[in-house]
């Protein structure tokens, strides 16, 4: 529940910073975002085959 609590509050400070910045660094913040996610895809997918956790 703290982790819900946490996150929500995260999302909030989150989106008032994307709200007053300007579109090319909220642009540039969704990339790194994206593409941080999709290398976690990847890793996970790759141990998931092996069999392992990590």
């Amino acid at each position: 529940m703290l982790f819900l609590v946490a996150a929500l509050l995260l999302l909030g400070v989150t989106l008032g910073t994307v709200a007053h910045a300007s579109l090319g660094v909220t642009v540039a913040a969704a990339v790194v975002i994206a593409a941080w996610l999709g290398v976690f895809a990847l890793r996970e997918r790759h141990a998931r085959r092996r069999g392992t956790s990590h």
